[in-house]
């Protein structure tokens, strides 16, 4: 495989002329890891706010919220960013407001940011001014970046009202954004929304227009089979969060084979620190995986194969990134592990993609390219220690 600049020139078993050959014997070469749901912002949250029910969460973590500073945020970001990297992720998926603040991270730590900001109805915001009119000036003002790619987000049905769904929604349309969401989480969320308005979320999103293929939507624990028809119907795609899910104890889990079945593009996220609590994307590929594996009573009836896309090309569509895989014209987002580490022997070509998914760690991540930049070498992150992140105050 050859790279120049940020793009792919050619994969075989040749050697062509390159200025720098990458000793890759022993080593597995794949496409970056794309997480499709994250609040970066809160990587300094880890620990904070766990053993609680859901709603003490919330209330913790807004309060949290509400005391921070840019300064906090922006060191919280790079800190995430870093630790995604080391995990294999070369582009993420961010639902948070001062996403101004985070794209300045991304840019200085060198990793695709899909930042959405958050928009929910003035009077449950601690924004200032109206969110939607700062998701729409986020939008216009970060366009053109190199890892950048602005979009708009809304944080739930449960403080988001059919007008604040359909602003957001005219927002991506106008700028061609992803719109990203929480969709149907808890039982609570759906059980509300049936009470309030007498349909469930993703039925309701569905008859007012919202749902599309720029939807990126996170959870969808709560969804039925008929909602997962819907979701499939509109091309929605839906980032599954095992991890968080789990942690948080929502409840059940989400309809995958059906979504499947029915067309849904399905990827991977994290959420943030404050409920998985790491970014650790082997982490959050193994449990998805074996919690539908349980859930159904069922090993065979999801595979490896099918995990691994869902965390790169179905990702990829999903952003409408030309990423995802390796080949001639894609983006040169490249994963190198080190298949001679204890965790992957023995791997060769009938087991790798088995080994990637149940197998491995972020330890053995030996390299990460990002648009052809190494962030990561030779097992060494690549600006953690210059950049002065370990010392730096993460909390205010």
């Amino acid at each position: 495989m050859q790279f120049e600049g940020d793009t792919i020139t050619y994969v075989g078993t040749g050697r062509p002329a390159s200025d720098e050959i990458i000793d890759a014997t022993g080593k597995v070469v794949m496409p970056g890891f794309i997480n499709t749901h994250a609040h970066v912002g809160m990587s300094a949250s880890k620990g904070l706010f766990d053993d609680v029910d859901l709603e003490r969460f919330l209330d913790m973590t807004f309060k949290y919220d509400s005391q921070r500073t840019e300064e906090g945020i922006f060191n919280s970001a790079r800190l995430g960013m870093y630790e995604m990297i080391n995990s294999g992720i070369t582009s993420f998926v961010d639902l948070y407001y001062s996403e101004n603040v985070i794209a300045r991270a991304a840019e200085q730590v060198g990793i695709r940011a899909f930042l959405s900001w958050v928009t929910l109805d003035r009077e449950f915001t601690t924004q200032k001014g109206d969110p939607l009119d700062n998701a729409e000036n986020f939008i216009r003002s970060h366009q053109n970046m190199r890892f950048v790619k602005p979009s708009v987000g809304v944080q739930g049905i449960y403080v988001a009202s059919d007008e604040t769904y359909q602003r957001a929604k005219e927002i991506a349309e106008r700028y061609d954004t992803i719109m990203h969401m929480h969709l149907s989480e808890t039982r609570k969320e759906v059980y509300d929304s049936v009470k309030k308005i007498g349909e469930r979320p993703i039925e309701h999103l569905d008859k007012i227009g919202v749902l599309s293929s720029r939807v990126i939507a996170a959870h969808c624990v709560w969804a039925t089979y008929h909602e997962a028809k819907l979701l499939g119907k509109n091309g929605v795609n839906v980032s599954w969060n095992a991890v968080s899910n789990f942690k948080l104890a929502t409840g059940g889990v989400p309809p995958v084979p059906e979504m499947l079945d029915a067309g849904v593009n399905i990827t991977i996220g994290t959420d943030s620190n404050g409920s998985n609590n790491s970014l650790n994307f082997f982490e959050a590929m193994k449990f998805s995986a074996l919690t539908v594996k349980n859930a159904r009573w069922d090993a065979s009836i999801i595979k490896s194969q099918q995990i691994l896309d869902f965390a790169t090309i179905d990702a990829a569509k999903a952003l409408r990134l030309n990423a995802g895989s390796i080949e001639v014209g894609k983006k040169a987002d490249i994963v190198i592990l080190d298949a001679r580490r204890p965790e992957l022997i023995p791997t060769d070509k009938n087991n790798v993609v088995n080994n990637i998914v149940y197998s491995t760690n972020p330890a053995s991540v030996d390299s990460v390219i990002i648009d052809g930049v190494f962030r990561k070498k030779g097992g060494r992150l690549i600006g953690f220690d210059e950049g002065g992140v370990a010392s730096a105050n993460v909390f205010v």
